[in-house]
């Protein structure tokens, strides 16, 4: 492909190509790809931006598609038009090294987070309806609250946030009860979605019920935690071993025991203890973008014209 000719796929062709079921499905192929050493990639190399509370990382990865993932996070952009991540994906022919196309990685990266948790609730819980909490405001919580409802029936849909002016108007656009405690939304819920900035634990794991299932999505950093103690001492399921121990400020601050990897989870090598609380620790790595790309790319290419 010519690079004069190389195809550009933005945010409004992605959000209409890709649908939940087909996303959760290739997140959950592509992560048994991945525990089974299917998968090439490096821990996500991150390079602070001088002068800002800013990060720049590069995601490459290899498996069904490869490509690489270029991603900024700048907090500033908080409360701005401009999002606090912004990405671009880049697309290669595994065949030949060609680059296919160039895909706005925003909307990539906020679908293929909250596919992800929907990938493990569908595996892990029961088909009855659900009571849900979701910690956090911003577009994972709008995010999940879709991807959630697309493999579950939800009972009752919580939201909590540190701003009660700014959680009140997302819960009512979710169709979610907002509660300004979090111990309150929290109580006896089934599924809990943290999904803040935090860097001090905003969930406590005294406030869990047993049986329930904890999906932690914030940025925080390698040093920020979302999670207390206690609700790390759980069974902890991550993406990448590797990805955790160097890049999840939950796991590295807790110390906690790493149970398994989803990917091990999906493909039966490892099976979660029946009746057991789970805290799904999520950073996000390489392979779940560029195989959510992918999955763009070819519906975009499938609906021609």
């Amino acid at each position: 492909m010519s690079l004069d000719r190389l195809p550009l796929i933005g945010e409004a062709e992605i959000a209409t190509a890709v649908r939940w079921p087909d996303l959760i499905d290739a997140i959950e192929a592509a992560m048994m790809a991945f525990s089974a050493r299917q998968v090439v990639q490096p821990v996500r190399q991150m390079i602070p931006v001088p002068g800002k509370d800013a990060f720049m990382g590069a995601m490459p990865a290899i498996g069904d598609a490869m490509g690489v993932k270029v991603v900024t996070l700048f907090r500033g952009n908080a409360g701005t038009d401009l999002p606090t991540h912004q990405a671009v994906i880049l697309l290669f022919d595994r065949a030949n090294g060609a680059p296919l196309a160039v895909l706005d990685g925003r909307l990539i990266t906020e679908m293929r987070t909250a596919a992800g948790t929907a990938a493990i609730v569908r595996k892990l819980t029961s088909e009855e309806p659900k009571t849900v909490a979701i910690l956090g405001n911003g577009v994972q919580a709008r995010a999940h609250a879709d991807a959630l409802r697309s493999v579950r029936k939800i009972g009752e849909l919580r939201l909590w946030a540190r701003n009660p002016d700014h959680g009140r108007p997302v819960a009512e656009d979710l169709g979610a009860v907002f509660l300004s405690d979090a111990a309150e939304a929290v109580r006896d819920a089934d599924i809990v979605v943290c999904a803040t900035s935090a860097t001090e634990p905003v969930l406590k794991g005294a406030w869990l019920r047993q049986g329930a299932l904890v999906a932690s999505v914030g940025w925080n950093g390698p040093d920020g935690r979302e999670l207390d103690d206690d609700a790390m001492a759980h069974t902890v399921l991550v993406e990448s071993r590797d990805a955790a121990r160097d890049q999840a400020g939950n796991v590295r601050g807790s110390g906690c025991e790493i149970f398994a990897e989803v990917g091990e989870i999906y493909a039966g090598t490892a099976t979660v203890p029946v009746g057991a609380t789970v805290v799904y620790d999520s950073v996000g790595i390489a392979i779940q973008d560029v195989a959510a790309a992918g999955l763009a790319y070819d519906r975009v290419a499938a609906a021609g014209p």
